[in-house]
């Protein structure tokens, strides 16, 4: 099993197994395989110490992934939140952050249903 960028991954063909990596999808992993002249369809564990090698250079020069990505978008909501702009604010509350509308859908990020009680009608 290679271990790359501090992730194990799985015996699939390269392109797929490169996606198992935060930060990394599947134009980006084709990239890669263009840079290594390696074939995507090829295993994972078919790849040699060699090209095992060549993907762990080309990703940690060219690409940001794990948990230095992880951290750079943590701290990129974070100082949305501290300025308290519009988008921050959002975050802040748990609401959707990109403009959809919370009438009816966004239960993603609003969580499980909280039912409130209506007032009885006065006679």
């Amino acid at each position: 099993m290679a271990r790359i960028a501090g992730v194990d991954l799985p015996n699939k063909h390269v392109v797929v197994a490169l996606t198992y990596i935060y930060g990394i999808g599947r134009s980006s992993a084709k990239a890669i395989c263009e840079k290594t002249k390696i074939d995507p369809t090829k295993m994972m564990n078919d790849l040699d110490q060699d090209e095992q090698a060549r993907l762990r250079t080309v990703i940690d020069e060219g690409y940001k992934v794990e948990g230095h990505l992880r951290s750079e978008i943590g701290l990129n909501i974070k100082r949305l939140m501290d300025i308290g702009c519009y988008r921050g604010l959002r975050h802040r509350k748990g609401l959707p952050v990109r403009g959809q509308r919370t009438r009816t859908n966004s239960r993603t990020r609003k969580g499980k249903k909280k039912t409130v009680a209506n007032k009885k009608k006065a006679v």
